[in-house]
């Protein structure tokens, strides 16, 4: 799908662009600007990451710029409300001196000198002498600035209450210890500051870099609840599986599988298609990743030719992006007959003999190299090894961003692509497994944004399309996701559903907002039927997966005390999780649009969703609520059947989607088991 017009060009000049980061004039600027610029406060959410409201173009328009930079500048308490004031001084209009009278003047309708601390008049009484000043009419700007202001005071209130409760402190700084999980603000980490020295990190990969802790709370935490294993362990679901299954287990699971036994066999590769599989990748694929530059495939194309397909990256990179191309043309990688070869294993199988060169080469090329594998892996459905291929890829992204210099110009977009990319399949895994984290979120506040290759802006020809829309999408959609992780999962997120609405309705608010930054080609509509577009049926799949995250406390309120439900704003967010949850099974085979980049995350989310709604069906109050959104309750129960009849399809694809399968069909036969025993009751 194309999303741009061609000849985008990149603006320079976009709020908070590389030049006005580093400018503090312009960043005090940016404290009130549209989401896109708007710096994020440690609970700042979605709208602040400067990703969708920048997106929403008018794609009408003869050219359409990408932002450049991330906007997300981690402000600390102290400058925030230092800005704030300085905000709300600015708003207050001037006032004459002689308007302002006393109580005790303003009573005898005499004049007042207005000295302070007392008139004239009050000193003459002894009289308390209390100013009150005149009302002052605010235009409909300053009352959105208003609004935004008491925003950023609550969220503050929010967070600091949040950190005592948890014996942290906003302004501490102490060296990363988390397993690569801490992130810097305002300081820079790639700079050469004195009070920032290297230290070797206790636990975990990549933590080599001392920065201030809890400043960064869109990366995945080191402990959390959101997995879907989890809701084993939540009230009445755990009634409907026999078996008490560890939280870890898929992880186990995964390690003990078999490798690929074709790996170790002599490749050899059928080259007659090679440009079918290419336009292919370009047409299909390359949406997903933006990680191929189409203005310079062509002469690394030649390159691998003149090896050969024998030696260097660019074999590799070609190799693998015919690999990725192949599989895009053969549909869902569920649908493949079992034991037969996957589409493009050839191509994979070949481009593998390679990676050992490129393991030890610290360059982006073999950062991009693995990069691409780990994509194929993920078709693959084999999560864990494509883990270990993005663990390299992060190694040599750290090594190049901890020195700048080291990049060449020309290749610090493709570095800023492959960044993202490794950072969002890292968060993906870290959802769902319990992995050391790599540390490459540490360079997260200064990798900017994607915002188009060299050869666009030289009008140079191209093999296919650069659409970097989806890509920002799903930037700014997976840093939401981290940061209900952080707001709400985390081992010292707010626990209460009084202490929890404000958090939720601010999440909320940025899941709505990002919806109403996507430019209109991608904005998905609400409507209960089917898409028939790839990109806006993995938006929309994701929107709701997101959305049942944020509330999916609630339900786990009801569970455990049905009269949880008598407060009304309990019962709005129960249902609008349930809604959530039912429109993201209601078209289950709208989930193949994602199956390139998604099948192992996007099947572990209809299981949650899955359960969630049988574990609802079995609270009377809840089940009320789901009658409001499904007509009847053979509706619900053939959605249920649906998901299971569609995920036995996926049982063969990985040992831990195997066990996911079994766990769903065990749960709905106890679910209808208890169905029986209450019919039979009544």
């Amino acid at each position: 799908m194309n999303t741009s017009p061609d000849g985008l060009k990149v603006n320079q000049t976009l709020g908070a662009g590389r030049d006005k980061a580093h400018n503090p004039m312009s960043r005090s600027r940016l404290l009130f600007q549209p989401p896109d610029t708007a710096p994020a406060t440690p609970l700042q959410l979605a709208n602040s990451d400067g990703l969708l409201s920048s997106l929403k173009r008018k794609l009408s328009d003869c050219t359409v710029d990408y932002p450049r930079r991330r906007a997300t500048i981690a402000v600390s308490k102290q400058s925030l409300c230092t800005s704030a004031r300085f905000v709300s001084q600015m708003l207050t209009p001037y006032v004459d001196f002689h308007c302002r009278q006393c109580e005790v003047c303003r009573s005898r309708k005499s004049r007042c000198d207005g000295s302070k601390p007392k008139c004239k008049l009050c000193a003459e009484l002894g009289a308390e002498c209390v100013y009150r000043e005149p009302g002052v009419k605010l235009d409909a700007g300053d009352k959105l600035i208003l609004e935004q202001l008491n925003r950023i005071e609550n969220l503050l209130q929010i967070n600091l209450a949040a950190n005592q409760g948890s014996g942290l402190h906003m302004s501490q700084s102490s060296s990363s210890t988390s397993n690569g999980t801490a992130s810097g603000g305002d300081q820079a980490l790639l700079s050469n500051s004195s009070n920032t020295a290297p230290t070797i990190p206790n636990g975990g990969l990549g933590t080599w870099v001392s920065v201030p802790t809890g400043t960064n709370i869109s990366t995945m935490p080191r402990c959390h609840t959101n997995a879907t294993m989890h809701l084993l362990q939540w009230p009445l679901i755990r009634d409907l599986v026999s078996t008490p299954y560890d939280p870890q287990i898929l992880l186990q699971l995964e390690m003990d599988r078999e490798p690929l036994h074709t790996l170790t066999k002599t490749p050899c590769v059928d080259l007659s298609n090679t440009q079918a599989y290419i336009q292919a990748y370009f047409d299909r694929v390359n949406i997903w990743y933006a990680c191929v530059n189409p203005y310079t495939w062509r002469s690394q194309y030649r390159t691998a030719l003149s090896n050969g397909f024998r030696e260097g990256p660019e074999s590799c990179i070609v190799l693998l992006v015919l690999a990725l191309g192949d599989a895009s043309l053969r549909g869902s990688i569920s649908r493949i007959v079992p034991h037969q070869e996957p589409p493009g294993l050839q191509y994979f199988t070949a481009a593998w003999s390679l990676l050992p060169g490129m393991i030890t080469t610290n360059n982006v090329l073999a950062a991009q190299c693995h990069l691409l594998a780990a994509a194929y892996l993920f078709y693959l459905v084999r999560p864990l090894e494509a883990w270990n291929l993005l663990c390299t890829a992060s190694t040599k992204l750290q090594l190049l961003l901890m020195a700048p210099n080291r990049i060449p110009q020309k290749q610090r977009e493709l570095v800023e692509r492959i960044y993202w990319n490794t950072l969002l399949f890292e968060s993906d895994l870290l959802a769902e497994l319990d992995l050391p984290h790599s540390g490459v979120v540490q360079f997260e506040e200064n990798v900017g944004l994607p915002g188009g290759f060299e050869g666009e802006e030289q009008g140079q020809a191209r093999i296919g399309h650069d659409d970097l829309w989806y890509f920002l999408a799903e930037i700014a959609l997976r840093r939401l996701l981290n940061r209900a992780s952080q707001l709400i999962y985390s081992k010292d997120s707010v626990s209460s559903t009084t202490s929890l609405e404000p958090v939720v309705a601010e999440l909320d608010y940025q899941l709505t907002q990002w919806y109403e930054g996507l430019p209109p080609p991608l904005q998905f509509p609400f409507s209960r039927t089917m898409l028939h577009d790839p990109i806006q049926a993995v938006l929309r799949l994701r929107f709701y997966a997101c959305k049942t995250i944020i509330y999916r406390p609630y339900i786990l309120a009801v569970l455990e005390n049905e009269q949880a439900v008598l407060d009304p704003a309990v019962r709005e967010c129960c249902h609008k999780c349930l809604e959530a949850s039912v429109r993201q099974l209601e078209h289950v085979t709208e989930h193949h649009a994602g199956h390139m980049p998604y099948i192992w995350q996007g099947t572990l989310s209809m299981m949650a969703q899955t359960l969630l709604l049988m574990g609802s069906s079995m609270s009377p109050s809840l089940m009320g609520i789901l009658l409001t959104i499904v007509p009847h309750q053979k509706a619900l129960d053939d959605l249920i059947n649906e998901v299971i009849m569609e995920v036995q399809n996926y049982a063969s694809l990985a040992p831990s989607l195997r066990l996911a399968v079994e766990i769903i069909k065990e749960a709905e036969l106890s679910n209808i088991t208890n169905e029986a025993r209450l019919l039979r009751l009544a």
